[in-house]
């Protein structure tokens, strides 16, 4: 059953801890060490040196028409995405990218977005922000529930198809067709986060949907996980009809995005060195994914792992009876930061028992000293 949130209700996400931590099972943060600086002060120096004066001004709020062309054949290539460079527009990272896409929306008169249930809260603190009212829809085994979706009166969706976040599960062809199946009947508007997409480790990464019903969905990415969050670029590829909406708003908001930063992003992937980093981090992070499911099965054998091997978080399922809050303040009071589930339910239910561990940023030994150091509040009673 969908359930609706409102801003009053919305809890902020993953509060700063207290007391430092040791060890930070922290999700969705890269491997911040591990980001190319070379590559990329090499790329910034070219456009520094290269970019005509021109560019210097206010430019075009879609972005760099380099960039846009870049991105565009990238999404096509990698992602099966039916992206073309007038529809692609460069932003400020997902949460600028959502801004956008949702007022764009709402100036069309849309005024109930559905979330997946579980999702970010800043993501749907974001949408209560802005005056709309927020509807949170169940997550299964199979991804969002599209029978409930279709119950709401809501007139978009913002999920995570590929890898769904926090959940792990992918999006299942069959309710793939059903939401494209919705969006048409009820003329509504498909936002897809194409989150930790690029990182699965047991087999090809699952297409986007945009590629699917390119008039139907809004497809968001950026380089977040891929390079660095500091960076705050990324990218929507708009449905056509969209697209002049959505760049007005970004036209409103700051008249368009650090134009070095584009071009050196431009050359980042054009060159090449975009793909070898991407696939020396897969390898890295399938090591770490590794290490935690060891990890766990050594110091914690009661504990699931549930979702498939991709990205750089993990879900645990704890033993029944295992009260998530106290195993939260308890490894806080170890100087271990580790996040319950309920941080991302509409509701803050405990209820199943289970944690959100990201690896992305710890290295092997800190993921098995970060366990061990826990394992007694994992097992339960």
């Amino acid at each position: 059953m969908a359930s609706t949130e409102h801003p009053s209700t919305t809890a902020p996400s993953r509060p700063s801890p207290a007391a430092p931590l040791t060890i930070d099972f922290r999700p969705g943060v890269p491997d911040l060490s591990s980001f190319p600086r070379e590559h990329w002060s090499r790329a910034l120096r070219h456009a520094c040196r290269d970019a005509p004066s021109d560019l210097l001004g206010y430019i075009d709020p879609h972005g760099s028409p380099a960039l846009r062309e870049v991105i565009a054949a990238y999404l096509r290539r990698v992602r099966g995405a039916a992206a073309e460079a007038t529809h692609v527009l460069i932003c400020a990272g997902y949460a600028q990218g959502l801004q956008l896409v949702l007022r764009a929306l709402a100036s069309e008169g849309m005024s109930v977005v559905a979330f997946e249930d579980p999702s970010d809260p800043d993501h749907r603190a974001i949408a209560a922000m802005l005056g709309l009212e927020v509807v949170g829809v169940p997550v299964d085994e199979c991804g969002i529930d599209t029978g409930a979706l279709a119950a709401t009166n809501a007139r978009a969706v913002v999920l995570t198809p590929a890898h769904q976040s926090p959940t792990g599960v992918v999006l299942a062809p069959d309710r793939r067709q059903a939401l494209i199946t919705w969006a048409a009947a009820h003329n509504a508007t498909i936002i897809e986060d194409d989150y930790d997409a690029e990182f699965r480790y047991d087999r090809e990464p699952v297409g986007a949907l945009q590629g699917l019903a390119p008039d139907r969905v809004a497809l968001l990415g950026s380089v977040s996980k891929s390079l660095a969050p500091a960076l705050r670029l990324g990218w929507i590829v708009s449905p056509p009809h969209l697209a002049s909406a959505v760049a007005y708003q970004k036209k409103l908001g700051d008249r368009g995005s650090p134009v070095f930063d584009q071009l050196a992003l431009a050359d980042l992937v054009q060159s090449g060195r975009y793909d070898r980093h991407l696939r020396h981090m897969r390898t890295r992070y399938a090591a770490r994914r590794a290490a935690l499911v060891e990890a766990l099965h050594r110091h914690a054998p009661k504990v699931e792992l549930r979702g498939p091997s991709a990205g750089f978080h993990t879900v645990a399922q704890l033993p029944t009876g295992t009260d998530e809050l106290s195993v939260v303040a308890a490894a806080r009071r170890r100087s271990v930061g580790v996040y319950g589930m309920s941080t991302y339910r509409v509701d803050q239910q405990t209820r199943p028992t289970q944690l959100v561990l990201g690896f992305g940023n710890l290295t092997v030994d800190a993921i098995a000293d970060g366990i061990g150091s826990i394992a007694d509040l994992l097992q339960g009673g």
